[in-house]
């Protein structure tokens, strides 16, 4: 295995030069460019005093400059700190400002937006602006020009962070994930394996924003460093996906289970131009049976549903390709990466029995930056506790059945109660608030808020409310007035029963 992700990305580079690595509408760069634009790129952040350890921030759409300013900040040695762009400015302000990044690459469509962030944070060593005008603008054509040669890294595989990927838990601040060269080395090499990737010749459609843990370890890091072709998409237009997969003749697909049941609308003569695709993926939520069979139905394959969360880089477990598909499940293991079910006291549970999922293998993260308290709470004997709760059967096929925290999961983005309740809180005609997820057939889940009223306010005033500080994914779908919110006898507030209330209104439990 190559000692980083630097020495991968050459390595590819050497084997297929002149086939491509990114196909968009506008371009075909091919793993020879991809390797020169990415060193001149590295060579440019050293010239401004960019150096190992350090963190860059990557504000970016799909795209082809996301991979090459992602690559060109693993060759300088530097970790990548991708930022979701579904965040509010706050948000993104405080992720940057945790990481301590000593720099900002943006793309020009969130000039905005970025430029509310620099206003509020600390002086950078370099912000460039891609596609922009003005001194950002520059600095982006000025990295893409250098002439230097890269510098020459001395990489810990195991040590040294590659990313630092902020996810979501129920309470408080996002913590950052990161992610070593090794981690990512062995999840890429495991994913590369278990979906059976042909080097030379697969080219991936990757419409999942690539600033999230699956897009980029599966959709942009594993056909990047093993001669595969990235075809980036910024926006998901089920026409567009059609037409994009047609003229790059992409073969395989990922996407989360909303995607798949919007195309399943798309006209029988447009499905047509699914003739190359021989391979579809979807994680990130669980996949209803029924877009399942739809979509089996209507483009004559079935989706290879997987899973697993960011700290394990992400991907832990896929349906195998080649073997049974098990609808309801995530399927089994990756190569290199071990699961079991366990108890509260981390004894393994049998089969069929519910626990929590446990993982062990390379592709377990190092740790939560600047947080060892809350690292060492996930950890339990060298197997990181997922906090999702399943089982498994016979065959060694993975089920989740619930979450064991009050993550809510919207079209695969985490989304923290905590935040939203904060923000609903402030609200002055607001007493308190509850906020739990409901299953949406197209989204994953729903954010439902419970609000107990000081006073009489629209549903509408509330999420006009929420907007300016929180995503749009994080903003309630659903509000609901009560007099009382529910409570145990210590006074803390009963979400099972708000989602119990849920169940019964539609019907799922009398």
């Amino acid at each position: 295995m190559p000692h980083s992700l630097a020495d991968a990305l050459r390595d590819a580079a050497s084997r297929y030069a002149s086939f491509p690595a990114i196909l968009t509408a506008d371009c075909c760069v091919d793993f020879a460019e991809f390797d020169r634009l990415s060193d001149a790129i590295a060579a440019g952040l050293a010239a401004r005093g960019i150096g190992k350890g350090e963190r860059i921030g990557l504000y970016c759409v799909n795209s082809a400059e996301f991979a090459l300013a992602y690559a060109g900040i693993l060759k300088a040695g530097a970790a990548v700190v991708p930022i979701n762009l579904l965040l509010s400015v706050e948000e993104v302000r405080y992720n940057l400002a945790d990481a301590e990044v000593s720099g900002l690459i943006y793309h020009d469509q969130l000039a905005a937006d970025a430029g509310a962030v620099l206003e509020r944070l600390f002086p950078l060593k370099i912000r460039a602006c891609i596609g922009g005008d003005g001194p950002d603008g520059q600095a982006w054509r000025d990295l893409l020009d250098e002439m230097a040669a890269p510098p020459i890294v001395d990489f810990d595989a195991s040590e040294d962070l590659a990313a630092i990927l902020y996810t979501s838990g129920t309470t408080g601040r996002p913590k950052g994930a990161m992610l070593t060269h090794g981690n990512l080395l062995a999840n890429t090499a495991s994913v590369r394996e278990a979906l059976d990737w042909r080097s030379g010749e697969d080219r991936v459609l990757v419409v999942l924003p690539m600033f999230h843990a699956f897009a980029a370890t599966v959709g942009m890091l594993t056909p990047l460093t093993h001669g595969c072709a990235l075809v980036p998409l910024a926006k998901f237009e089920p026409d567009l996906v059609a037409d994009t997969i047609g003229r790059h003749g992409a073969t395989l697909f990922l996407g989360v289970p909303s995607m798949y049941a919007l195309l399943c609308r798309l006209r029988d003569d447009r499905i047509a131009r699914f003739g190359t695709i021989r391979l579809c993926v979807s994680g990130g939520a669980a996949l209803p049976p029924a877009v399942m069979q739809q979509f089996q139905d209507r483009f004559g394959l079935p989706i290879h549903e997987g899973d697993g969360p960011t700290e394990c880089s992400p991907v832990t477990c896929v349906n195998p390709v080649g073997g049974p598909v098990k609808c309801g499940t995530v399927g089994l293991p990756v190569p290199g990466v071990e699961m079991k079910i366990v108890d509260e006291q981390g004894a393994e549970l049998p089969v069929g029995e519910m626990g929590e999922i446990a993982v062990r293998g390379a592709n377990v993260f190092k740790g939560y930056w600047k947080q060892p308290e809350a690292t060492e709470e996930s950890f339990r004997d060298g197997w990181f506790l997922t906090g999702d709760l399943g089982h498994v059967d016979e065959d060694g096929y993975f089920s989740i059945v619930d979450r064991k925290k009050d993550l809510i999961i919207v079209n695969g983005m985490n989304v923290y109660p905590r935040v939203i309740e904060d923000v609903l809180c402030r609200h002055p005609a607001i007493r308190e608030v509850a906020v739990v997820g409901d299953p949406d057939p197209l989204h994953g889940e729903r954010v439902v808020a419970y609000v107990v009223l000081a006073t009489p306010v629209t549903e509408a005033e509330i999420r006009a409310w929420c907007k300016p500080s929180l995503g749009r994914h994080e903003i309630p779908r659903r509000v609901v007035a009560l007099e009382q919110l529910p409570r145990n006898a210590a006074g803390k507030i009963l979400k099972r029963q708000l989602r119990r209330q849920g169940e019964v209104e539609r019907g799922v439990d009398s």
